[in-house]
C-alpha cells in the first residue's frame, strides 16, 4: 500500500467523466463502506466509555507510539497490560485502559475506523486531537449526545460540566440518574477539552474554543459520513463535519488540500462534489473476526 501523501499525481478533478474503472471502483468502495458502517454506534442507544471515563487522548497518543501501525491486536493488548506503555500502576488500572481504548478506538488491525485513524495520524501531530475525538465519537453515544452543547455554542462562550450533562440528559431522557449525569458532564467536559474545544476559565468553567482542524481531520469526518451513507456535498453537512467547528467552505478547501496530498479523491465540476476514498477502503488483507 503507498503511503499517504505520496502519489505524485493531484487528487481533484475538475472536470471530465469518470472512467469504467472508477466507477467499478466506487462500486465496490460503496458496498464495502456498507458492510464497515456498523462499527459506528447507534446514536439513540444510551451508553458509551464516557459515562464512566473520558477519551484517553494521552494514553492513545502514548500507545500508538508504542505500537507499529502494522501490529496486530495482541500487540496493543501486550504495548498496554504487559509494557505498561499507558503508564498505570496496578493491573486493574491497565485493564480498565485496555478496555476503555478498545471501546473507544478498537484497536485491531481489521476495523475500517481504527485503520483509517491510524493511516491519517502519521500526516500531521496537530491533526490527532480531533482524529482520535471523531473515532470516540463514532463509539460513543453519550459522547455524541453531549456534541449538542458544543455545537450549540460558540467560541468564547463559558462552558460548565452542566451544559453538557443537560444534553446527554436531553438525549437520553430515562437513562440516567442525576448523579451518573453529573459524572457524564464532568467526563464529557474533560474529553472536550483534550479535543481543543474548551480550555480552563474558572475552577468550574471552561472557555469554548475554535479547534484546531486539518486537513487529515476533515478527510476522517467525511470518511464518517461516507460510512453512513451520505454522499456529494451532504458529507459537509454531518454531524462529523459540524464538530470540526469550520466554516463550510474553508471544510471544502481544506478537503481539496487533503485530496492533493492524496488522502481522498475529491472531484469538482459544475456545482457536483464527488469525494470517494480509494486508500481509506482499501480491501483487508484478512479478516479477524467481527469489530466489537
Amino acid at each position: 500500500m503507498p503511503r499517504l501523501g505520496t502519489w505524485t499525481q493531484p487528487r481533484v478533478w475538475l472536470d471530465g467523466e469518470m472512467s469504467p474503472t472508477k466507477v467499478v471502483r466506487l462500486m465496490l468502495e460503496n458496498e464495502h463502506a456498507g458492510t464497515q458502517a456498523t462499527e459506528i454506534v447507534p446514536g439513540d442507544v444510551s451508553g458509551g466509555t464516557n459515562t464512566s471515563h473520558t477519551i484517553l487522548f494521552d494514553a492513545l497518543v502514548a500507545v500508538l507510539d508504542a505500537v507499529p501501525a502494522d501490529a496486530t491486536q495482541a500487540a496493543y493488548a501486550a504495548a498496554i497490560l504487559e509494557r505498561n506503555v499507558v503508564g498505570k500502576q496496578t493491573d486493574g488500572a491497565r485493564k480498565r485502559n485496555y478496555r476503555y481504548l478498545r471501546e473507544l478506538y478498537i484497536l485491531r488491525p481489521d476495523s475500517i475506523l481504527f485503520r483509517a485513524l491510524r493511516d491519517l495520524w502519521a500526516t500531521d501531530p496537530q491533526s490527532r486531537p480531533l482524529l482520535a475525538l471523531l473515532c470516540a465519537l463514532a463509539r460513543d453515544s453519550v459522547l455524541r449526545a453531549s456534541s449538542a452543547a458544543i455545537i450549540g455554542s460558540s467560541p468564547g462562550d463559558t462552558m460548565t460540566s452542566v451544559d453538557l450533562a443537560q444534553a446527554v440528559g436531553e438525549q437520553f431522557p430515562t437513562s440516567y440518574a442525576e448523579s451518573t449525569l453529573a459524572k457524564i458532564g464532568r467526563n464529557t467536559f474533560s474529553s472536550w477539552e483534550q479535543s481543543g474545544h474548551l480550555r480552563d476559565a474558572k475552577r468550574t468553567t471552561k472557555q469554548r474554543t475554535r479547534a484546531d482542524c486539518r486537513p487529515a481531520d476533515v478527510v476522517y469526518a467525511l470518511l464518517l459520513g461516507y460510512l453512513e451513507g451520505a454522499r456529494g456535498q451532504a458529507l459537509f453537512d454531518t454531524l462529523w463535519a459540524r464538530v470540526l467547528d469550520q466554516p463550510r467552505s474553508h471544510l471544502f478547501d481544506l478537503a481539496a488540500a487533503a485530496s492533493l496530498q492524496g488522502m481522498l479523491e475529491m472531484r469538482q465540476a459544475g456545482g457536483v462534489v464527488d469525494v470517494s476514498f480509494h486508500e481509506l477502503l482499501r480491501p483487508f488483507e484478512q479478516q479477524q473476526g467481527p469489530v466489537q
